[in-house]
């Protein structure tokens, strides 16, 4: 409570010290303007910069002192360092206060500030990524040091036995096998179960918004069609499992074959329905950025209306087109409720999709979520298989870059 206390009145110490700035900094600029003297900002654009050098530098220090000591696990008072922010924001009241005067650009100085803050925001999007990738692969090493990396990467058996024991010193794990192959299996074949589902309905959904659809029907269909995006995946997951499987297992049965009812067909088709939001929203957002020339000129030339969709529209397209396809795959990737409900936690290799399986991401929840001690095989098999997970996304991102890269030089060349 204290601390909670200590931060509202260091916020509201802030913004009276920011309001005394800005008329302070206003005042005396117009007063320096009715002096006669030619300045290089508007009276408002030195109150802001008074204002930024005020709140600016005493949030960082706030900022970065609180960083530092969790960091260091040092125990200071609330009130030093929040007092020590409030100081540095005098200082910087006075500095930008001394600031106001003719020579001074106070214009050219808010845009450096603004042009730090959004280079800053982008470090920090890199660093976060940078510190997931650091405290996976650190936990990482710690699981490939009890087990063999060439035996996790191509073992075909996921059976953690009894190797928490271990950790507790009450056995040596012995009989554990951590072959992801069955897990990486599973999540390749429920996702591309998914993408054969999504992209066509997407992409045709999408062509047809954005080139044959009235107004009226375009402004009632979208938005219906961009609800399923934010329907919850616990959602899904009831429905694969209690309605889409059933009608799987009733189907298979009627062209003889065996399916079960936690199968892999069912997590796949719910989860195509789910990510058509992303795919059709984003397709059709490219598509009506094809300029309307492109059409015309392809009209002109005699071709009729889906010759040109097909030949001049979607190939000018087709790299947004891409970037949504694998937006959507991200997705289903990291889908884990809808598998757990409907597909099973059961690690199986296995060619058949009427068959139970499990994904990565589920078995990462298990392995997080037991109560094993977090210094064993199966806790840290987690981070393995995230590692390897990111690797992949990574890989099928790279290959997209690639991809988009060629067929856009491939229009370039081929244009109209």
């Amino acid at each position: 409570m204290q601390s909670q206390s200590g931060f509202l009145i260091f916020c509201a110490a802030l913004v009276l010290l920011g309001l005394l700035a800005f008329f302070a900094g206003r005042y005396k600029a117009v007063r320096v303007r009715r002096a006669g003297a030619s300045m290089y900002a508007q009276p408002d654009q030195y109150a802001w910069f008074a204002v930024l050098s005020t709140a600016g530098p005493a949030i960082l220090v706030g900022a970065l002192g609180a960083f530092f000591l969790l960091l260091l696990n040092v125990s200071v008072p609330t009130f030093y360092w929040l007092a020590v922010s409030l100081a540095v924001a005098g200082a910087g009241l006075a500095l930008g206060i001394a600031q106001v005067r003719p020579a001074f650009h106070a214009r050219k100085a808010i845009e450096r500030v603004i042009r730090g803050i959004l280079a800053l925001a982008a470090l920090i999007s890199i660093a976060a990524t940078f510190g997931i990738l650091f405290s996976i692969i650190s936990e990482a090493l710690r699981f490939f040091q009890l087990h063999s990396l060439w035996a996790f990467l191509t073992g075909t058996t996921w059976s953690p036995g009894a190797s928490f024991l271990a950790s507790a010193g009450r056995g040596d794990g012995g009989g554990a096998e951590f072959g992801s192959v069955p897990l990486f299996a599973g999540t390749f074949m429920i996702t591309l179960i998914a993408m054969l589902v999504a992209v066509p309905i997407g992409l045709l959904s999408a062509i047809y918004m954005s080139e044959y659809a009235p107004g009226r029907v375009r402004t009632f269909a979208k938005p219906m069609l961009e609800v399923l995006a934010g329907i919850p995946t616990v959602v899904y997951g009831f429905f694969a499992a209690i309605t889409v499987a059933p009608v799987i297992v009733a189907m298979a049965g009627w062209v003889g074959l065996d399916a079960s009812y936690n199968n892999a067909v069912a997590p796949g088709v719910v989860m195509g329905i789910m990510i058509i939001p992303f795919i059709s929203s984003l397709s059709d957002d490219v598509i009506n950025a094809v300029p309307d020339s492109m059409r015309q000129g392809a009209l002109a030339l005699g071709m009729t209306r889906g010759e040109t969709i097909r030949d001049v529209v979607v190939p000018a397209a087709l790299p947004g087109i891409i970037s949504a396809s694998l937006l959507g795959m991200s997705r289903a990737l990291g889908e884990t409720m809808i598998v757990v409900m409907a597909a099973g936690m059961r690690p199986n290799l296995t060619a058949n999709p009427f068959e139970d399986m499990t994904t990565v991401t589920v078995r990462i929840v298990a392995a997080l979520t037991g109560d094993q001690a977090f210094a064993s095989a199966e806790t840290l098999s987690a981070f393995a298989l995230g590692l390897v997970l990111f690797v992949v996304t990574l890989s099928l991102n790279l290959v997209s870059v690639l991809m988009i890269r060629r067929f856009r030089e491939k229009y370039r060349v081929n244009n109209l």
